[in-house]
């Protein structure tokens, strides 16, 4: 059983540093009185729940601190459930400090890294994938991503394992009646109504982890890795699309001897672009180690971006590159294209994607853009549902759940009986619940919510 606690928390709640304002959040049965003591204005005690109310933060020797303004929300119809204060006072260190300060000497408790919304768990508020939730909004490096997490605050992600739970628990009783009441005349539940139940829960299930590796991309971010032999421009289109000057440009073959990466958003979709070194035969220690780089960030990249100089023919370093690339999603960058073209794109099979480029004068970066939007097709992925897993926690319980319902349908081939096979079922119902909360483990839930930030 998970522990709850009555002892009353605040935290700052806003960025740390100098800023309009700063909000210190203060959660649980003392948050009004707390406030209260330290608050010249209204008496806080009185005052209606969600109003918000002008006055000053005293200190323990009844010194004002700063001009304020205190939002109070009754329980429960706040974000933990509880009595809930907030204070917004100046931005800066030393302010939100001193008055961080009054609240503990008046009797708060610093709160842990996510206890706001650990609570908001354990009080019911939430299930754990709806807490999950709260920490990718935060860290969502696009809008796909913030638009799924939101979807998934809401609840979507939760509902959809919900259903698919209740079918199995509600398979398991009509199971466990006949296995308690074998003499009794009870409505039979015959092998292929525990297989088509628990196929059709596994279908679902596998529909779900299908979505994960769009939905790491849609999270981390799609890796890139921009590949071709040296000098073709590769570090250019880098600077291109990243908007700066981000990789060094110079005449000379071999200049980049590292991967650079750089984070870029292009019409919406996350990237992670790696610039690899040139990959050719070479003697050079240092660059050979460079080629192997790039050749490992090839194998790991979702999206591959080759660099050919347009303005010369293709040679044998680029036929060692084309064949590397092949059969990985890729797009052909005819880099140059503002001198004297020598590699047009009907050269190439109709199959690849190919787009002429200048990356001196920026011409076709819109069509490379265009090229990007519909190869990595995030734009047709159904955000608004939430249905899409980004958490590796999630897909490992929907894996292990999967394997147990696998597992049920080989254990009637194999003529074994109802107790044995409701064990797997069983199995896989906690797997589902460890995603909601409700089979979770304490130490498992302290983890998850000890990486959110102190004041969530």
């Amino acid at each position: 059983m998970i522990k709850t606690t009555d002892r009353t928390i605040a935290a700052i709640a806003t960025p740390q540093g100098t800023g309009g304002i700063s909000v210190i959040r203060i959660s649980g049965d003392n948050a009004i009185a707390i406030a209260d003591s330290i608050f010249i204005g209204k008496n806080l005690c009185d005052v209606l729940s969600h109003t918000i109310h002008y006055g000053f933060i005293k200190n323990s020797n009844g010194e004002k601190i700063d001009e304020v303004l205190v939002s109070v929300m009754r329980a429960p119809r706040t974000f933990t459930r509880e009595d809930t204060v907030e204070i917004s006072c100046h931005g800066g260190t030393v302010v939100t400090h001193a008055v961080l300060n009054a609240v503990i000497e008046a009797g708060a408790y610093i709160a842990e890294a996510g206890e706001f919304t650990k609570r908001a768990f354990l009080n019911g508020r939430i299930d754990l994938s709806q807490a999950e939730a709260v920490i990718d909004i935060i860290n969502a490096k696009n809008g796909l991503a913030q638009r799924n997490a939101m979807s998934q605050l809401g609840g979507a992600l939760s509902k959809e394992i919900k259903t698919v739970r209740d079918e199995l628990v509600h398979l398991c009783a009509q199971m466990q009646v006949i296995i308690d009441y074998p003499d009794e005349d009870l409505e039979d539940v015959t092998e292929d109504d525990i297989k088509n139940v628990c196929q059709g829960c596994a279908d679902k299930i596998s529909n779900l982890i299908a979505t994960a590796d769009n939905g790491r991309m849609m999270r981390d971010g799609i890796k890139t890795a921009i590949v071709g032999k040296p000098n073709v421009g590769k570090s250019s289109i880098l600077n291109c699309l990243a908007r700066e000057e981000r990789a060094i440009v110079t005449d000379i073959a071999g200049t980049t001897r590292d991967v650079i990466e750089e984070n870029v958003t292009v019409k919406g979709i996350p990237l992670i672009l790696s610039d690899t070194a040139g990959i050719r035969e070479t003697d050079d220690i240092v660059e050979k180690i460079g080629v192997t780089k790039s050749r490992q960030y090839l194998d790991m990249a979702d999206l591959v971006i080759v660099v050919l100089d347009g303005s010369q023919g293709i040679d044998d370093e680029d036929r060692e590159v084309l064949k590397a690339t092949d059969g990985k999603p890729r797009i052909i960058l005819l880099n140059k294209s503002d001198i004297t073209t020598q590699i047009t794109p009907d050269l190439f099979d109709k199959t690849d994607t190919v787009v002429e480029i200048s990356a001196k004068t920026g011409d076709g970066t819109q069509e490379l853009a265009n090229a990007i939007e519909k190869l990595c097709k995030l734009d047709g992925i159904e955000t608004e549902n939430g249905k899409i897993i980004t958490n590796m926690r999630h897909k490992t319980a929907l894996i292990g759940a999967r394997d147990a319902l696998v597992r049920v349908a080989q254990a009637l081939e194999m003529g074994m009986p109802c107790d044995i096979v409701s064990i797997d079922i069983a199995l896989a119902m906690d797997s589902l619940g460890e995603i909601t909360g409700e089979t979770v483990s304490e130490s498992v839930v302290n983890d998850i919510f000890h990486s959110f930030c102190v004041g969530k």
